[in-house]
């Protein structure tokens, strides 16, 4: 399948040699469509939303798209914090443009950290939120909200809210949970999945052993027992170092063990219930395991209804070159500043 590039100044175009040809891809500022190739997941529209701070949803989202379009055959469109001045990514900036592209979506996948997103910008996730439709929320995603002016209808989004029926926000009422706190010693001591009880033949787990799932992102804070209509699948077991052969900690932290990936749904408007799976894991160097990557492709799966077509074992190759950034917060010198969408898929 051929390479398609469409109305792209030629930096554009010539950074596109670097996206593999396996699907098509039209990049039309300031999104990234992938046309997935064949695979289960034909038909099926996946839009991706990067745009936390920290832990490098820009470089995590871009390849989790191209494994689901190459891989499965899920078209995906990336949307990005873009700076309307540039045209280039800035993960600082509350401006996410394209998000129309969710009123053709069949499922979200959600990474952002306490945005304060412009009213007709959130008026598109209402609406997406309203019909009901599958979310998948990634790491910070369960503060995706912060800063949205109570004057705003949609402050009810805001992480920690008191509107009634929203309180602690959209982390909470959509996916969950929202902010608590580190669990783990954040940057020191690393997250590795254990299969909550009971779960083991759950179709999102479809192809693992114990121990694949790990990631160098420390374990989150989350309330326990969580919403009675959340379902736990993995449990984050806190690792001494953020090696994956690493000892697990000894004591209370391990004791009992907090939820890192669970199921949930939610109510849209009317009788409309939206699939919803949360991980509090999914930083950019967590996506070099393999296992971690198996869970995320296999939740889409799940999350549009396709969990009867979830392979014995995904695959989950790696698309292209993939050389994730170490976490931290952004600055000029610890981001990739002067990006385009596009160039984020290099």
């Amino acid at each position: 399948m051929k390479l398609l590039c469409l109305a792209l100044p030629l930096s554009l175009i010539a950074s596109s040699a670097a996206i593999p040809a396996a699907f098509t891809a039209d990049a039309d500022p300031p999104g990234v469509v992938l046309e997935g190739k064949e695979g289960s997941g034909k038909g099926k529209h996946i839009v991706l939303i990067s745009g936390d701070q920290e832990y490098r949803s820009e470089e995590a989202l871009p390849q989790l798209a191209k494994i689901l379009a190459t891989r499965h055959g899920f078209k995906c469109t990336t949307l990005f914090t873009v700076d309307p001045k540039s045209g280039t990514v800035n993960p600082l900036i509350n401006n996410i443009p394209g998000l129309d592209v969710l009123k053709s979506a069949d499922l979200m996948v959600i990474f952002t950290r306490f945005l304060a997103l412009p009213d007709d910008q959130l008026q598109l996730i209402a609406e997406y939120l309203a019909a009901g439709k599958p979310v998948i929320g990634m790491r910070t995603a369960t503060h995706a909200f912060n800063g949205i002016p109570g004057t705003s209808k949609f402050a009810r989004f805001n992480d920690g809210s008191k509107v009634k029926g929203w309180e602690d926000g959209f982390g909470r009422q959509i996916l969950g949970e929202h902010w608590v706190d580190h669990h783990g010693s954040h940057g020191k001591q690393g997250t590795r999945g254990i299969v909550a009880a009971g779960q083991e033949k759950n179709p999102i787990l479809k192809g693992f052993k114990e121990g694949d799932i790990f990631g160098t992102t420390d374990v989150y804070k989350v309330r326990l027992p969580l919403p009675s209509d959340c379902a736990p699948l993995i449990l984050g077991q806190v690792t001494e170092t953020l090696k994956p052969d690493s000892k697990a900690v000894g004591g209370k932290l391990n004791d009992p063990m907090m939820p890192v990936a669970w199921t949930k749904t939610y109510k849209g408007e009317g009788d409309k219930a939206g699939r919803v799976f949360t991980t509090t894991m999914g930083a950019s160097k967590d996506l070099e395991f393999e296992g971690t990557r198996r869970m995320l492709v296999n939740a889409c799966y799940w999350a549009v209804g396709l969990e009867d077509k979830i392979p014995d074992k995904s695959d989950v190759e790696l698309v292209g070159t993939f050389k994730p950034t170490a976490f931290r917060f952004k600055n000029d010198k610890e981001w990739k500043p002067g990006l385009t969408p596009m160039e984020m898929f290099k």
